[in-house]
């Protein structure tokens, strides 16, 4: 007679032939998953149908909760619930048309055997195509085999033939010939020699980054280890919000007002009501520009070179967002806000760099960009954005980049051309403003760290943004967020299939510059500096390295 108590083996359940399994992933807040339910029905209905066609079929790996409005996974708890019912080596779609938290999926994705399809609808109604970059970016970061596919409605030739390609082979590979290692440089050359000087500048000074509550939305990709980041310079400050929601109460009225008035008097427009449940209100606004007085104050406490807010689970329920605060940081031209007891400037004349989200992947490009652009005497206003969606304009295709909240008022050209709408409440129950507007057209510097193999990455490139007729941004405005900053970028030599094949992250970091030759030396001189700290650099597209920079 046995003394312990063992468990109950668990049998693995079998794959039933020409069976695909699917599961479908969702958001951690119910109006959200509510909300977003009808637009992944129609994804589901779409696959099922495509699958069908090709001899297969579907079998839902959980059911949808009647009770709860919607049938997506909603906890990493649940996802580990419904992996237990799912044959390990079966074939496997994780279908996306909302954004969705990954660490829901990643215990069960992990130990899969079978092969693993990601897939997401073109649709800029809803951020399927940002929840698929996310998750394929987190499996990355984890190293779990997947491939990925997305489709307007998965009629299509193009997505029809990946799609059979997977079914037949379990793999699914897309060309991503546009992208080159970086060349050996010229040790001779300016820009290699700043972007030299700059990477060994940070590891002897170094620098800190404060983290307001780590792991945000289920960004496992947005989290990058200190083993990682410590080698070139980089430590995190770890702060806990409830710090921020305490100095927000310290902060007085009269210092709100100040900010408040300074805004006004740079021509930002509040667009105002009265219903807190539906509309931005003054008291929403009062509260947000205490947080970002709040937050330069905690940032001088510790001695932070960057910062970045959480915001969602947790503060959102007790605050207005934090977007309009995280704009406002990114400018060079903001509000002065004054230590505690008022005897100086706190960060005068200079941006403190906020990585949203708390994306660490942003975190290193944004401190790298600030440092590289004010070197260079440049703007050093940058921000990253959400890949959203995109469609071809007058031959070209034109990417929109759409930040959830707030971007620096410098990209739209200045204040008095941005302006401030409530967030949604399904996503922020207790309001707060954007800082919002379309970004102004010229050159842009676009990048992404992440981790891959346990080593960091960087995509490097370049594009420009577009000014569209108003008539065509108002219509994507309409089919995304209306009330978020959104940017018409048409990237350099990189296809829109190319850039969702090969790029590993729901953001994109974006700088501009002022003209063409000046973007191709600020790449420059941050492709040295990645490259010295034996960050792996990846050129994508058409990318025209400084003169002589390379040997």
């Amino acid at each position: 007679m046995t003394r312990y108590r063992f468990p109950e083996p668990v049998p693995a359940p079998t794959a039933a032939p020409r069976t695909v399994y699917l599961v479908a992933n969702g958001d951690l807040r119910p109006a959200a998953n509510v909300t977003c339910w009808p637009v992944q029905r129609r994804l589901e209905a779409d696959l099922a149908r495509a699958v069908s066609a090709l001899g297969w079929t579907i079998r839902r790996a959980h059911e949808v909760d009647e009770a709860a409005g919607h049938g997506f996974i909603d906890s990493q708890r649940r996802g580990i619930e419904v992996f237990r019912t799912v044959p390990p080596d079966a074939p496997l779609l994780v279908a996306e048309a909302v954004w969705q938290y990954s660490h829901h999926l990643l215990a069960g994705l992990r130990s899969h055997r079978g092969p693993i399809l990601v897939v997401a609808n073109w649709d800029g109604g809803f951020p399927g195509l940002v929840g698929l970059l996310n998750l394929t970016a987190s499996l990355t970061k984890a190293g779990v085999d997947h491939s990925s596919l997305w489709s307007a409605d998965f009629t299509d030739d193009w997505a029809v033939a990946g799609l059979k390609t997977w079914l037949d082979t379990g793999k699914l590979v897309h060309p991503t010939d546009h992208v080159h290692d970086l060349p050996a440089l010229d040790d001779a050359a300016e820009e290699v020699r700043l972007g030299r000087a700059l990477a060994a500048d940070l590891v002897r000074r170094k620098a800190i980054i404060g983290v307001f509550d780590e792991g945000c939305m289920g960004m496992y990709n947005a989290i990058i280890d200190d083993e990682l980041l410590n080698p070139l310079g980089i430590y995190k400050e770890r702060l806990s919000q409830s710090s921020l929601v305490a100095e927000m109460a310290r902060v007085d009225d009269s210092e709100a007002d100040a900010v408040r008035a300074w805004l006004d008097e740079a021509g930002l427009r509040f667009h105002l009501g009265t219903d807190e449940a539906t509309e931005l209100t003054d008291a929403q606004v009062h509260s947000q520009l205490k947080m970002y007085v709040a937050a330069l104050r905690i940032a001088d406490d510790f001695g932070l070179d960057a910062v970045g807010i959480q915001y969602q689970q947790g503060l959102k329920d007790t605050v207005p967002a934090s977007d309009l605060a995280e704009g406002l940081l990114n400018n060079v031209s903001r509000p002065p806000v004054r230590s505690r007891d008022g005897s100086r400037e706190l960060y005068p004349g200079v941006p403190l760099p906020h990585f949203n989200e708390v994306d660490e992947g942003v975190a290193v490009d944004a401190l790298v960009t600030n440092r590289i652009w004010t070197a260079m005497r440049l703007d050093p206003a940058t921000t990253l954005h959400d890949v959203r969606w995109g469609e071809e304009y007058d031959g070209e295709f034109v990417w929109t980049f759409m930040i959830s909240g707030a971007v620096p008022a410098s990209h739209h050209g200045g204040y008095d051309r941005s302006y401030s709408r409530r967030q949604p409440p399904m996503f922020f129950p207790l309001g707060g403003g954007t800082l919002s507007g379309c970004s102004k057209p010229g050159e842009i510097v676009w990048s992404r760290v992440y981790v891959h193999g346990g080593a960091l990455h960087v995509d490097l490139g370049r594009a420009h943004v577009v000014a569209l007729p108003e008539a065509e941004t108002t219509r994507r405005l309409a089919l995304t967020n209306p009330e978020w900053p959104i940017m018409h970028a048409v990237l350099h030599g990189v296809s829109r299939n190319q850039f969702m094949a090969k790029h590993k992250a729901n953001h994109v970091q974006v700088a501009y510059a002022p003209d063409a030759e000046t973007a191709d030396r600020a790449l420059t001189v941050k492709a040295a500096l990645f490259a010295e700290w034996g960050v792996t650099v990846h050129l994508c597209g058409d990318v025209q390295l400084a003169e002589a920079a390379a040997r």
